[in-house]
């Protein structure tokens, strides 16, 4: 490609990404400025350490804007190591280049450089979030996106008195970098975390962490609306407000037919819009306070290690007391291993499906692809890694391990650079066996690497079923798409059954998320249509697994149309 060619080319992009080709006018532009810098901070006690955070802050700064708007945010790295940020949810139509993952649409934003990414909410509305997505870094760059409805159209639910965002995340007493660079360097499990967050706080039986819990302040009689965000990099959880049911109104910037229920279960990577009813302290001797509480869900193999503390907020009412605050009351949380607590609260999720918006289910299906998902083992030379058997732990989807490039797959797909990437992601598994029986031969653990990706055409429907497996024992994985949501229309345990599981398929008003959790020895259905020209990843948001290799990307082809096709890449894109 010669350089006018190039150049042309992106300054017609650096035109249609900025607004020259104009938003409605009902929309709005937006510019923020992330700063990607060290900052201090204190927990457990006496633990201090420098965190990298966008603009100081830990959780990071919220987005807020409406749906139709654009928000232009520029990354500034003031940071110490590469960074990318990643847009959790937003489809980014046609604009792959600001979508985020490193090495997959974009090369790093090096120390001293900065990248501005053009962020289109085109049909999210609700709730969801943003987080670095290069080596372990959304431990602590992560924050808030909120999407209100357009102007002039209002929620589908009674406007809330006022509205709180709670992120779920987890903290490491231990340098991140260093926790990511010792899992690699040793081929083993990464450290866990020392304990787990809500809002950066540990709440109050935490050492040294009662005085700065979040609270959630409310007036008797209100309604509020709750934001709930799992960041965790390897948690689920079970999350409840004692005392109060939740009434589910969302899930992942979708609306959702209402759901009331004593508790949700959210996996990382996972949003829930939740309306609490503020009608308890009916007078003054009632209780008026009470904890938010999120415990961890985990149903797989017992040796996986895990940070199993709860972490807690506080729910209080005002009052005009004066007496010291009594003690907060306990939710009633299902346990640990709790799989029929979960699956049950998943089972009750369904689209919203009304006039105003509907859903858009494939009843066809063009492409078909069975996934099996599991966590391997790489051959390690002389035993010498800390995997099972003396080998390093993998992960892969059909027994592909994925292995990220060192220059973008974007692109080397679009400038038809070769050898980064192989056309070739199976459509299903090498070999079929019992997925999800106790007792797999040891032989079948294994897997090499290889960067492998599936190519869509324009506009086609695909239908893809993900099988847990049980190699090294099996676990619930939250796969996460880039650049779509899909229609989850089924799951259910054991191995699937390709005559008779479709039938129990919900192609009426699924929901319509962009992470679900795939069970544990079972299997889950998802539909999309590919009508989002680009390329996107799609992985495990339990982050381990995802640098283990539990990833593939896909790669859109254009459509005929000129609003069918991607974007030229911007100018300021960074370099490898």
């Amino acid at each position: 490609m010669s350089f006018s060619r190039l150049f042309v080319m992106q300054l017609v992009g650096m035109v249609m990404l900025f607004g020259i080709l104009a938003s409605p006018g009902w929309a709005k532009t937006h510019h923020r400025t992330f700063v990607i810098q060290e900052a201090t901070y204190t927990r457990l006690c006496n633990h201090t350490k420098n965190i990298l955070t966008v603009n100081g802050l830990y959780p990071g700064p919220t987005i807020s804007a409406r749906n139709g708007d654009i928000v232009y945010v520029k990354v500034i790295n003031k940071g110490n190591k590469n960074i990318t940020i990643h847009w959790h949810g937003v489809n980014q139509p046609r604009n792959p280049w600001s979508d985020g993952p490193e090495y997959i649409t974009q090369c790093p934003v090096q120390p001293g450089g900065n990248f501005t990414q053009r962020i289109e909410f085109m049909e999210e509305e609700g709730t969801l979030w943003w987080h670095a997505h290069s080596q372990y870094d959304r431990a602590t760059v992560y924050g808030a996106i909120v999407i209100y409805p357009k102007l002039g159209t209002r929620y589908p639910f009674a406007k809330p008195h006022r509205e709180f965002t709670l992120i779920i995340g987890e903290w490491w007493n231990a340098n991140i970098t260093d926790v990511y660079n010792n899992a690699i360097q040793s081929g083993g499990e990464f450290q866990i975390s020392d304990i787990n967050t809500i809002n950066g706080q540990p709440g109050d039986f935490a050492p040294c962490s009662a005085n700065d819990t979040f609270k959630v302040q409310v007036v008797q009689g209100k309604r509020y609306l709750l934001r709930v965000i799992n960041s965790a990099m390897n948690n689920e959880f079970f999350f409840a407000v004692a005392g109060h049911n939740v009434t589910v109104v969302g899930s992942d910037a979708s609306y959702t037919k209402p759901y009331v229920n004593e508790y949700i279960m959210i996996t990382p990577g996972q949003t829930f819009d939740l309306l609490l009813e503020a009608n308890k302290f009916p007078n003054t001797s009632a209780p008026y306070r009470y904890y938010i509480k999120a415990t961890p869900f985990f149903d797989g193999n017992v040796v996986v290690p895990r940070d199993p503390n709860d972490t807690y907020a506080i729910l209080q009412y005002k009052t005009n007391g004066t007496t010291p605050p009594p003690v907060p009351l306990f939710p009633s949380l299902p346990n640990f291993p709790n799989t029929s607590a979960a699956t049950a609260f998943t089972a009750g999720l369904r689209s919203l499906a009304s006039s105003d918006h509907p859903v858009h289910v494939p009843q066809t299906v063009d492409v078909s692809m069975y996934i099996t998902v599991a966590v391997n083992v790489q051959q390690c030379p002389n035993a010498s890694c800390a995997g099972p058997f003396g080998d390093r732990v993998s992960a892969s989807l059909n027994n592909a391990s994925f292995s990220v490039p060192q220059i973008d797959i974007l692109d080397a797909y679009y400038s038809s650079i070769s050898g980064v990437y192989s056309p070739d992601f199976p459509n299903q598994p090498p070999l079929f066996y019992n997925f999800t029986d106790a007792n797999i031969p040891q032989q079948l653990f294994f897997v090499d690497k290889s960067t492998k990706v599936k190519v869509l055409e324009y506009n086609t429907t695909v239908e893809i079923v993900f099988q847990g497996t049980n190699i090294l024992g099996g676990e619930n994985h939250p796969m996460h798409l880039h650049g779509h949501s899909f229609y989850v229309v089924g799951n259910g345990f054991g191995n699937f059954d390709n005559q008779t599981d479709p039938l129990s398929y919900n192609l009426v008003d699924p929901p319509y998320q962009n992470t679900v959790g795939v069970l544990k020895d079972g299997w889950t259905t998802i539909r999309f249509r590919a009508a989002n020209p680009g390329v996107w990843f799609m992985h495990c948001h339990l982050d381990r697994h995802m640098i283990w290799g539990m990833d593939t990307v896909f790669i859109t082809h254009n459509g005929n149309r000129t609003d069918a096709k991607i974007f030229p890449p911007p100018a300021d894109k960074p370099r490898c």
